[in-house]
């Protein structure tokens, strides 16, 4: 039987100029959908689970695009709400060679800002789940997402669902009262999957210093919320806009794994790699019994999603476990 996976958090629009134009430039945008959790659960959908995703949209004719674009990607939508004015949405510059990618968000006051914790019946939402995943963006927004956040992650843990978070450090986001040093603590303790950095740790929990090894900075994160049983992350270097490399590491109590570098040198679009790479540690952990393995995949997804134009990674379980063993040719498949 099939996995299923439930996401929650913002969907916004993407507009884009053509190609590799600058904004001042453009005459005309490319348009389509994004978010992280929203694009992770669409490339567990690609890679053959059952996926749903919880969001708000506004009441009209760009709310239903959104939701169209879901269903499109083989999101189950029944969960979405409807309400507010506006759809968030943000201006992405590409970047490239040595020019880097430039970003600019109008997402303040969005329909989905504005959702509260009574609009969610999460034991319906996570009936029949396996996994539930967050992102730190999502309490970042407003104090009513990250409090209905922390109830579908304490929701989860009482229906014995496996939680992950990919807490992403975003401080210029929070600007409703709250720090993420407030806020944070609570959601992650409560957490079985952990993605981060160590300079994420520091900086959110205080805990060891940034710079010092993933693994020491894993250590105490642990220690401090003992619910935690793995650390993820990953190492990115940037050759440039259009070259990059990454690996995955993992501690998961005992032990300190990584993979090996994979080399991208033809990047098409950068934007939702990390989400791509929530995805396959997704995948792997709920499919493969050896953690290595698991970290194998999330990278390869990871990898490959740089080579796929939009923000969401629609690339084949085949795609994913055929770089994942090693081929790297690029031959058409025949």
């Amino acid at each position: 039987m099939s996995k299923k996976v439930i996401t929650f958090g913002e969907v916004m629009m993407r507009l884009s100029p053509p190609g590799y134009s600058k904004i001042s430039q453009a005459t005309s945008f490319e348009l389509v959908y994004g978010g992280g959790e929203a694009n992770v659960a669409i490339s567990c959908a690609y890679l053959g689970m059952k996926a749903a995703h919880v969001t708000r949209f506004p009441d009209n004719a760009l709310g239903k695009a959104a939701t169209q674009f879901l269903r499109h990607h083989w999101l189950n939508t029944e969960h979405v709400l409807y309400g507010g004015n506006m759809l968030g949405k943000y201006f992405l510059e590409k970047g490239a060679g040595h020019r880097s990618s430039e970003v600019i968000y109008e997402r303040e006051g969005s329909s989905f800002s504005l959702i509260e914790p009574s609009m969610v019946n999460w034991e319906h939402v996570l009936k029949d789940a396996d996994w539930f995943h967050w992102t730190g963006i999502t309490p970042a927004i407003s104090e009513g997402a990250a409090m209905c956040c922390l109830e579908a992650i304490k929701t989860a843990n009482r229906m014995g669902i496996k939680v992950s978070g990919d807490i992403n450090s975003r401080k210029n986001m929070w600007k409703y009262g709250k720090t993420m040093q407030e806020v944070m603590p609570e959601l992650v303790r409560n957490c079985d999957i952990v993605i981060t950095s160590s300079y994420g740790i520091h900086e959110m929990f205080g805990l060891g210093e940034p710079g010092i090894k993933f693994r020491l900075s894993a250590k105490q994160l642990m220690e401090t919320f003992p619910r935690i049983d793995k650390v993820v992350g990953k190492t990115r270097k940037s050759i440039s806009a259009s070259h990059q490399q990454i690996l995955g590491k993992m501690w998961n109590g005992e032990t300190y794994i990584k993979t090996k570098t994979l080399n991208i040198n033809h990047v098409i679009d950068r934007v939702g790699t990390g989400d791509a790479f929530a995805s396959g540690l997704i995948y792997g952990l709920l499919h493969y019994d050896d953690d290595l393995q698991a970290l194998n995949f999330a990278s390869s997804a990871c990898a490959l999603k740089h080579t796929v134009p939009g923000d969401v990674n629609m690339v084949s379980l085949e795609n994913v476990i055929s770089l994942m063993e090693g081929d790297t040719s690029g031959e058409i498949k025949r």
